[in-house]
Order: C-alpha cells, then sequence, then structure tokens
C-alpha cells in the first residue's frame, strides 16, 4: 500500500551569516544551520504521525517543507505517489497544493485582523477556483464554520470578536475549505487553555473520522500527542531519534532522549520508578557535536558516540538511532 506522505533524505540549510563587511572587517566565515538533517518518514492515509522534541529541534521547519513554505535543500518530499518539488507543471503542483493544508499555531497572528471570516474562510476557495458567486461562497463557508462548531452567523465579524479557541476552529475551517486529504497541524493548542485545547483536539480526531483526513501533528506536549497520534517521531537537533507506534513509545521508550522526554512527565501516581538524570543543555546549532548530536547529554555514551553519527535503524518495530540500543547497552 502507497504512503500518503513520503519523506526520504529532507533537509534544510539557513544561511545565518552575518553581513558581508561584517565578515570581511572581522574575518568571520559564513554561518549555517541545518534545521533539519536527513529526515524519514511516510504517513498512511487517515493516520496522524506526531512529531515531538524540544524548541529548536526542527519539527516546524518540517512541517513548512511539506506543504511547500521552504525549498528543501536535499532530499524529496512525494505526496500520493508524486514529488511535490518545482520540477512539477504549475498545474500539477496547484492540485497537490489543493490537497494539503496547514494549520498554525498562534491563531491571533494567522488571521487577518482586517477581513471578515468570511473573507477569510473563503480565501482558499477563491484561490482555487472552488467559489461560486456570491451566495453561494456564503453558503460553502456557513457550512464549514458549522462543521467546526460555530454558527453560520459568524460570517460577519472580524478575528477580534473570538476567543483564542474559536479563532482557531476558524483556522481549522479555513483549512478545510479545499477539501483537503493532509492537514499540517504545527502546535495548533500550544497558544490556548487548556480546557479549550482539549475541545479543539476532540474536534480534529472527529473531523479526522468523518472525512478521512491525514495528520502530521507537530507538538512538544506529550500528553496532546499521546492523545492524537497514532506513531511519533523524536527529533533532535533537526534529526530523527526514534520512530515508533504511540503505544510502544509510551510504554517502552528506547532512545535515551525519548526516555529524558518521558521522564519530564510528572509522576502523579508517584510509582516510584527509576529516572534516568541527563545532564547539560541542548548543544549550539551552529556547531553541533560529532558523531551523535545526543552524547554529550547522554548517560550511556561511549567513545563510538562521540565520533560515529548513527543510523536510524529498526530494532524490534521501532527505528531507533542510537549506538547504544544496537550494541545492547541499554
Amino acid at each position: 500500500m502507497t504512503p500518503l506522505v513520503e519523506v526520504s533524505g529532507l533537509a534544510k540549510t539557513f544561511d545565518v551569516s552575518a553581513p558581508w563587511l561584517e565578515r570581511f572587517v572581522g574575518r568571520k566565515a559564513r554561518a549555517f544551520v541545518h534545521a533539519v538533517d536527513g529526515v524519514d518518514f511516510r504517513i498512511e492515509r487517515g493516520r496522524t504521525l506526531a512529531l515531538v522534541g524540544e524548541s529548536g529541534c526542527g519539527k516546524s521547519t518540517v512541517a513548512r517543507l511539506l506543504v511547500g513554505l521552504y525549498r528543501p535543500t536535499r532530499g524529496a518530499v512525494r505526496f500520493d505517489g508524486q514529488a511535490t518539488d518545482a520540477t512539477q507543471g504549475a498545474a500539477e503542483l496547484r492540485t497537490l497544493r489543493r490537497r494539503m493544508q496547514m494549520i498554525f499555531q498562534d491563531p491571533y497572528a494567522s488571521l487577518n485582523p482586517r477581513w471578515k471570516v468570511l473573507d477569510i474562510v473563503a480565501e482558499p476557495l477563491r484561490e482555487h477556483g472552488l467559489a461560486g458567486d456570491a451566495g453561494a461562497t456564503r453558503a460553502q463557508v456557513a457550512g464549514l464554520l458549522q462543521s467546526v462548531g460555530l454558527a453560520a452567523a459568524d460570517c460577519d465579524k472580524f478575528p477580534h470578536q473570538f476567543s483564542g479557541g474559536q479563532r482557531q476552529r476558524i483556522s481549522i475551517a479555513r483549512a478545510l475549505a479545499t477539501r483537503p486529504e493532509f492537514l499540517v497541524c504545527d502546535e495548533p493548542t500550544s497558544a490556548l487553555d487548556v480546557s479549550v485545547q482539549a475541545q479543539v483536539l476532540n474536534l480534529m480526531k472527529d473531523l479526522q473520522r468523518e472525512r478521512g483526513l491525514t495528520y502530521l501533528f507537530i507538538s512538544h506536549n506529550l500528553a496532546v500527542v499521546r492523545h492524537v497520534a497514532d506513531e511519533v517521531g523524536v527529533m533532535y537537533l533537526g534529526r530523527l531519534v526514534e520512530l515508533a507506534p504511540k503505544a510502544e513509545l509510551f510504554e517502552r521508550p528506547r532512545h535515551p532522549y525519548t526516555r529524558l522526554l518521558l521522564d519530564a512527565i510528572p509522576d502523579i501516581a508517584m510509582t516510584g520508578r527509576a529516572r534516568t538524570p541527563v545532564q547539560g543543555e541542548v548543544p549550539n546549532p551552529l556547531a553541533p557535536p560529532a558523531g551523535c548530536a545526543f552524547h554529550p547529554r547522554c548517560p550511556h555514551a561511549d567513545s563510538r558516540c562521540a565520533a560515529e553519527r548513527p543510523v536510524l535503524r529498526e530494532h524490534g518495530g521501532v527505528r531507533v538511532a542510537c549506538h547504544a540500543v544496537e550494541e545492547g547497552r541499554i
């Protein structure tokens, strides 16, 4: 079965060098950040893959690469068997773009404050030639708003008249306007109160069941991930270090960094389980460590970890990039 989304060797490098004159006077070299560095995964139709990790690990960059907001430095993204790069014709790319949409993190920043909700939700309809006359467009927008729990009368309101959760519902309605098959959700609940988060997440799960949607869900909140994901990918400094089914990852985390993330969750039941302390901070992405990027903080690291970059390999149905797991030291 062909996956709906397939990512292979995906990488994105940003030039963060100082201006030319400053580099010339100070004799500074150019500086590059490898925000995403060789990521591979696939998402089956109707499933949800969640990417987790600390801030700055490359999750949001992956999201933007998938929907075409960034052009990859290398690697490929295939959607329903078709490449999404610029080598295709404009018509084919436009069709692909209509089938994938994105929900952004901040509902206060992602909606135009000067536009009414009618114009915000109708914009993708007009851009893709799916809108009818004024009456038909209003009816389409009203139906989309009702599908996300808002009222048809909300068409004539402005974003400032809504709460954060309602604004995110408007964002979801806009994303659903082109009847996409794939939604990239970049921390869609992180700016919302906890009670509102639950409402939005339940809405997204209901929409997935009703419309057969496929999600890439970006988050740093493991409780949210446990609620929505089928499979979880853990990222560290632009690389995937573990990729596993949700239940397997939460029950038996393999990679030391995954264990660190799970140990950060408060143990409310006070089970007394042992936790492995991890020292240090995330390395400077401008000068990442050689070998395994996590080795300066890893309690299981040895000389091989400091010299050789681990490859994402399968171990008992779980893909892990860790020499210690490969050698049975964990």
